[in-house]
């Protein structure tokens, strides 16, 4: 007989919720600009979250001052999920709120494409997904790109008119606020550019004299600790003599807007008896004469300088200064660069050992050994945090945590240093006997 035959229907696919995210980003700092970020980030998460067949994966926000990909932290992070499959579809405002030139949107929609992620852009009405939505957009991004330009331009030439009548651009610096377009002295501030000045000539360093700034409990003007470039730079600013040089920098273009050094390509504007003098000519330039006095003494030949795998790479989440190497009696070490100088007031971080740190960055990587060329590549910065915790970021945005031991008594002394505890030990039972 033959054998009963029964066709089985092909199960019902299951609908999956389409995983959305928005992206949202203002160029200013300025209250108004973070409160409309704010608002921005509600308005999309309520919009998500009120579609029943969406599910919310989150709102990716940057305060920046440009529409570089480079400069936007949550943009990169965006583009990492994206890669990693976490997102279907991204909603943002428009296309200049996404990116401000031609080359950098297309590359980015492209990637988006490649890994099946659509972008839709309110304003324009357009899904990157749709067949004429890539013609549309290289269209719509010249135009942002070309606004761009213009913004710049104008932007460019105000600044130039303010130079040719002598006004300055910069707002505020340590003695000196810009009201109506003149610099008017802050007198107390114009007490402590005076002290600093005296202090110098009187034959004190920038480390002592910032030193001795902290523990007097003076704040810098932006309420920090003082540091050697500041006063490196507040000894060198032409401006306290009442003088303005100006367009000193400019920038580079509108799509970098990257701020270079004028050497010449530009004109630079020199305005005299601009503003109240808080140093007199004469002291600046006996500063400026003491100053590469003391240059002269420590002037050597150059030599390249000597880097190691964890150059640049570690930063004190407390003070946001780079670590260096120092090599100490238990060998090397690496310490944070104002609790090297500036000492545990300015910044109470921990040294760490450098074969204790090439531990955890092995184990972080999935090596057995220490990987110098895997750190350079894969790793972009390690945050050195209180309570013996490494954060390692990596280029593609995500974030590693670890923990690291201190080593114990025994292993931090020398064979010299027990030496001469023995012999310490041995006098005082001595004494006692």
């Amino acid at each position: 007989m033959p054998r009963a035959i029964t066709i089985v229907p092909k199960p019902p696919k299951l609908e999956q919720k389409k995983r959305v995210a928005a992206y949202a980003r203002v160029s200013s700092g300025k209250d108004a600009m973070l409160h409309s970020l704010s608002a921005q980030v509600s308005y999309y998460s309520d919009l998500i979250q009120n579609h029943d067949d969406w599910l919310y994966v989150g709102v990716y926000a940057d305060e920046a001052k440009t529409g570089t990909k480079e400069s936007r932290a949550d943009f990169q992070r965006l583009i990492a999920d994206c890669r990693a499959g976490k997102i279907d579809m991204v909603i943002t405002k428009s296309i200049s709120r996404f990116a401000r030139n031609t080359v950098t949107l297309l590359q980015t929609v492209r990637d988006f494409k490649a890994w099946e992620v659509d972008i839709f852009f309110e304003e324009q009405n357009i899904h990157t997904m749709s067949g004429d939505g890539e013609l549309m957009m290289t269209i719509l991004a010249s135009y942002a790109q070309e606004e761009s330009r213009s913004a710049s331009e104008n932007q460019k030439w105000r600044i130039k008119r303010n130079f040719e009548e002598g006004m300055p651009w910069n707002g505020a610096m340590l003695g000196y606020r810009l009201k109506n377009g003149r610099y008017e002295i802050i007198p107390e501030e114009a007490d402590l550019v005076r002290r600093i000045y005296d202090e110098y000539l009187s034959g004190d360093g920038y480390l002592t004299i910032a030193k001795r700034l902290n523990e007097d409990g003076i704040p810098s003007r932006f309420g920090k600790q003082w540091g050697q470039s500041v006063i490196s730079k507040i000894l060198s600013n032409y401006t306290y003599t009442g003088n303005l040089i100006l367009q000193k920098t400019f920038r580079e273009n509108h799509i970098t807007k990257k701020t270079v050094i004028n050497n010449g390509e530009l004109p630079k504007y020199h305005a005299e008896d601009a503003h109240d003098a808080i140093i007199d000519m004469e002291t600046f330039q006996a500063v400026q004469a003491e100053k590469a006095r003391r240059a002269a003494r420590f002037i050597k030949k150059p030599t390249p300088k000597k880097t190691y795998p964890f150059t640049s790479l570690l930063v004190c989440d407390g003070c946001e200064k780079n670590y260096r190497r120092k090599v100490t009696k238990t060998g090397p070490v690496w310490v944070c660069g104002t609790f090297n100088s500036m000492g545990k007031a300015a910044c109470a971080s921990k040294q760490i050992p450098e074969e204790t740190l090439q531990a955890v960055t092995a184990e972080v990587l999935g090596q057995v050994d220490f990987p110098e060329e895997l750190l350079r590549r894969l790793i972009k910065s390690i945050l050195v945090c209180n309570e013996n915790v490494l954060i390692f970021r990596s280029y593609d945005g995500s974030e590693v945590t670890r923990k690291w031991q201190d080593r114990s008594r025994s292993q931090s002394w020398t064979d010299e240093m027990k030496a001469t505890a023995r012999q310490k030990a041995l006098e005082r039972r001595n004494q006692n006997a």
